[in-house]
């Protein structure tokens, strides 16, 4: 239970996008630090392989360093895994002071129910997704995963990685309106986690499509708050973006977080 919380998610932190980890340095000096809570929903990372492959990364470490600030500043800072960095264990959580969610996770923010989720889950009208994410979650496969040397899961990552990329640019190409369908949450998905959750206030990221949603179904009505992912490095293709979603006494806002 906490009396105000801010939320992010989809950063896709990697060296190679030093802008977007910059911007992401400066939140949690100023607007993290304004917040009993800092709740991270998925995607904190580009791709994770296993907490020993980042052991001796210097940008890694940094970005382990600063959360572990924030949390001894008196922030809280809790991580849910996302689909890219769902591997992130207990070992680099300790190193930044994270306490790990499960997902999805009902919270108690400003005396409200609050339903958390990464959003990867809800996105059942892409099936082949949902089987692949059955198989790469279980605990079987991640044990065997990570016993492989650490060059081939990195191998195994970026071939994943780049297939997937390739098959989303052709869709895109030819068929923009199956990347419409898959691309998001469904309805029918989103009112049974609210139903068995019994929380009417969702919010979730993965979809990279932030808005604001009243939605019903089945008898019961909920509102459905979507968070922005951050690319503040490639302004030749996208317009800087990224955001965060405040919650405090006075209510819920998003903080637009592209410097004027």
């Amino acid at each position: 239970m906490h009396a105000s919380a801010v939320l992010i998610s989809d950063l896709h932190l990697t060296p190679s996008m030093p802008r977007t980890a910059e911007r992401f340095f400066e939140f949690l000096e100023k607007e993290a630090r304004a917040h009993e809570a800092l709740i991270i929903l998925g995607d904190l990372f580009e791709y994770w392989v296993g907490d020993d492959a980042k052991a001796r990364s210097p940008f890694h470490q940094e970005v382990a360093a600063k959360l572990k600030a924030v949390s001894q500043a008196g922030t809280k800072v809790y991580f849910m895994h996302g689909n890219r960095d769902f591997l992130l264990g207990q070992s680099y959580a300790d190193k930044a002071q994270m306490t790990i969610l499960r997902d999805p996770q009902v919270m108690t923010i400003a005396n409200q129910s609050w339903l958390l989720t990464h959003g990867d889950v809800l996105c059942t009208a892409d099936k082949s997704y949902q089987r692949f994410r059955s198989v790469v979650r279980s605990p079987l496969v991640q044990k065997l995963f990570l016993m492989l040397p650490t060059f081939l899961r990195i191998k195994i990552a970026s071939s994943l990685r780049s297939n997937s990329t390739a098959q989303y640019q052709r869709t895109q190409k030819f068929h923009p309106e199956i990347v419409q369908v898959k691309g998001d949450v469904t309805l029918n998905a989103t009112a049974g986690l609210v139903a068995m959750t019994g929380c009417q206030q969702m919010i979730h990221g993965h979809t990279h499509r932030p808005s604001y949603h009243q939605e019903s179904l089945g008898g019961q009505s909920w509102q459905r708050w979507v968070l922005s992912d951050w690319d503040f490095d490639h302004p030749e293709t996208v317009l800087p973006k990224g955001n965060a979603l405040s919650i405090t006494a006075q209510g819920i806002r998003s903080l637009d977080l592209v410097r004027s």
